[in-house]
């Protein structure tokens, strides 16, 4: 067996400590003492599930990819059988207000996006992303469990409140109430821990140096989302059904029923997995904060000090990018001194500036995340008030509108993968046909297409509420068909494919290798703020044009308010943003194996 650096792999040892990493190849050379079978190539820095070499013919790939992706999609199957309809749970069942709901879901969707960062940091620090699955799936079966429970609960409320249209306000039971929150925030813990480690384990099934699995592994992400929204289209048209139509403990049941046999399939794969090595240097949160450190406590150093060790190993000061110069310092010793050895090398400096660029771009993509919140909570009270008739006595769900954007997502990925990918890939000679970022950004632009167009249907419905005097009819239907909604769920879908695959991609590939659930975990977290925002947003608006009596933007009664004026202020916001994005995006220097 030949050694390999300091991560080598001996065919008689095992491995006690599993994280996963990215892997890259090794040559196994034929000996005369190995008693293993022979296989020509292993993958450097992974193991089985038994901590031994793993061999690329047996295992990871595709093979190991569609048991991950067939739990993400019972994954996000239960997460958006809750989430898609919960404003209607909160303005019927409970009794909220429709702003006082829409601030419910948007608080309880930011916290459900920003948990990742911390589910990320314990896989990644601590118990590794396989074992961070295990233990979320089983949170989040306790979650879904008790909100099944809660919905169940003997209670002695008015029965009118049964009904999602109802407009007078009542109150159910307070430990019904206690119940159904603190189940929430347990599925939000759950779920925490789950999305980023799912999607970075799956991806790092794909060994980036290999040229077949490096390709796969680019098209992983779309196949991905893909099969992701395939899911939920089916989830949202049949939970939300059952929820309007049937019961709310049937329709948060399914839920928890599905993440259960999300588990056993997650757990059938693991003889197939690839599991990195973890290996005893420090972790990349302790490396890159001290870059940060030095650099603040060198920061009247003079820059020409580099630390003549670093020169002995024939690493010279040009070698650093000229971005962020003042990290540069981190190299540098006091007094020429190496006091007690904590001075951080180049490529240590090199991931601090790595990590430090993703900084402008994600927060130049918040906005993006404020449009997205509104699809489950005002786009879905818009579809309430029309016409939503399939048959007689047979409406379509409000809620259920949401699958439009994932059928849109489902048709337009493979088109994404199999048409303009080789087309662009003709003509940019980049294997991904386009760069991530202007992937991100042509997402952005339709976005902002998705909020103008939004706006002009919602100032049409005004206007036919007007028209038949039905202004002070709030529980009347107006004579508009739903599918005037059905362009703007089509270019939200059209704005996904490009705008969140991308960033997935980007904030995956972008991070040093050890920390992808957490470059994950902040790719999420852009949508966990932008659901914060929105709330406070919705929040100030409501006070301020609330006030002296008058209807608010989001009035209980939609035919008084005037969800127009918000989708043009996000549409205008987007503008904003998308000219900020553009800035950023040509000054970013991509990382070396991230380049595309």
């Amino acid at each position: 067996m030949v050694k390999h650096d300091r991560r080598s792999l001996y065919l008689d040892s095992r491995v006690l400590c599993l994280d996963l990493d990215s892997c890259s190849v090794i040559t196994i050379m034929p000996s005369s003492d190995t008693q293993t079978p022979l296989l020509h190539e292993a993958v450097e820095g992974c193991a089985d599930y038994n901590g031994r070499p793993v061999y690329r013919s047996i295992s990871g790939g595709w093979r190991s990819a569609f048991f991950i992706i067939g739990v993400e999609v019972a994954e996000r199957s239960a997460y958006y059988g809750i989430s898609s309809n919960l404003i209607t749970y909160l303005a019927g069942t409970l009794g909220q207000s429709t702003a006082t709901a829409a601030e419910n879901v948007n608080v309880w969707s930011g916290t459900t996006m920003l948990l990742p960062l911390l589910g990320a940091f314990i896989a990644d620090s601590f118990l590794g992303r396989y074992r961070t699955i295990v233990v979320a799936s089983c949170i989040y079966i306790l979650g879904l469990s008790l909100l099944t429970l809660s919905a169940v609960l003997p209670s002695s409320r008015d029965s009118g409140c049964q009904t999602a249209d109802a407009i007078s306000l009542c109150f159910p039971d307070p430990p019904q109430v206690i119940v159904f929150f603190v189940s929430l925030y347990i599925v939000a813990i759950g779920q925490g821990g789950h999305k980023p480690c799912v999607q970075a384990f799956g991806a790092d099934q794909f060994d980036g140096q290999h040229p077949e699995e490096s390709k796969a592994k680019s098209s992983f992400f779309n196949w991905w989302y893909f099969s992701m929204n395939s899911g939920m289209v089916v989830a949202l048209l049949i939970l939300n059904y059952i929820q309007d139509n049937l019961n709310w403990g049937l329709g948060f049941g399914i839920p928890c029923i599905i993440m259960v046999g999300a588990l056993i399939v997650f757990l059938l794969g693991t003889k197939t997995y690839r599991y990195g090595i973890k290996t005893a240097e420090r972790s990349a949160f302790l490396r890159i904060g001290q870059v940060f450190v030095e650099a603040v406590r060198n920061w009247r150093a003079n820059s020409s000090a580099i630390d003549c060790r670093e020169e002995a190993l024939g690493i010279v000061p040009h070698q650093c990018s000229e971005q962020f110069k003042f990290l540069n310092k981190a190299l540098l010793t006091p007094n020429s001194s190496k006091e007690d050895g904590k001075v951080c090398s180049i490529g240590e400096v090199e991931e601090a500036k790595a990590v430090l660029r993703l900084v402008p771009i994600w927060t130049t993509c918040l906005i993006y995340g404020i449009v997205f919140a509104q699809s489950s909570t005002f786009f879905t009270k818009q579809g309430a008030t029309m016409d939503r008739s399939i048959s007689p006595g047979l409406d379509l769900p409000a809620a259920s509108l949401q699958s439009l954007i994932y059928l849109s997502i489902v048709f337009l990925i493979p088109f994404y993968d199999r048409v303009l990918v080789p087309t662009a890939r003709a003509i940019t000679r980049k294997p991904s046909g386009i760069t991530m970022l202007q992937r991100i950004g042509t997402g952005i632009f339709l976005s902002v297409l998705s909020m103008v167009l939004s706006a002009v249907v919602e100032m049409k419905r005004l206007r036919t509420a007007r028209e038949y005097g039905l202004v002070d009819l709030p529980n009347t239907t107006i004579p508009m068909s739903v599918c005037w909604l059905v362009p703007q769920y089509i270019l939200y879908g059209a704005a996904d494919v490009f705008a969140m695959v991308g960033l997935q991609e980007f904030f995956y590939d972008q991070v040093p290798s050890e920390l992808r659930s957490v470059g994950l975990s902040l790719y999420l977290s852009i949508f966990g703020v932008g659901s914060f925002l929105s709330s406070f947003l919705i929040s100030g608006i409501q006070k301020a044009t609330g006030r002296d009596g008058h209807d608010s933007w989001f009035a209980n009664n939609l035919n008084r308010a005037h969800l127009d004026y918000f989708y043009w202020l996000l549409a205008g916001l987007s503008v904003v943003q998308l000219a900020a994005f553009l800035y950023f995006s040509k000054s970013y220097i991509y990382n070396r194996e991230g380049t595309r």
